[in-house]
């Protein structure tokens, strides 16, 4: 899975922007984050579709960076979100950004963006 992080200005419509164009080229979204501080904004979003996200974005003109995340499964307990942050830190990989995809009664699909993919996947297992 791909996150991308778009860079853009905090103002009124640009989310509907990015969203709309992103939907008119079929992509759907699988999870998605948005922040602004002063001036600038961020938009970190998770697609179906990498590919036609990246046309999307420079058919736009919009700056952006794009990382491949890691994608795990956690048990349905109060502890197992702790117990993988805690491995992670451990391990000397920071979480940069943590998306939930999906919540069911048997537990949790995460997306996790982290500065060292390989270390991640070594601690988290296949």
């Amino acid at each position: 899975m791909t996150e991308f992080i778009v860079h853009v200005t905090d103002r009124p419509g640009v989310l509907a922007m990015i969203t709309g164009q992103l939907a008119a080229a079929g992509v759907h979204i699988e999870a998605l984050a948005a922040f602004g501080w002063g001036d600038d904004a961020q938009v970190r979003l998770l697609p179906d579709d990498a590919a036609a996200t990246r046309r999307v974005l420079q058919e736009d003109g919009l700056a952006y960076d794009e990382r491949e995340v890691l994608v795990t499964h956690l048990p349905h307990r109060a502890d197992a979100l702790a117990a993988l942050a805690r491995q992670l830190a451990d391990g000397g990989v920071n979480i940069e950004a943590l998306y939930v995809l999906r919540s069911t009664t048997e537990g949790l699909e995460l997306a996790i963006a982290v500065d060292e993919l390989d270390a991640a996947r070594t601690i988290t297992g296949p």
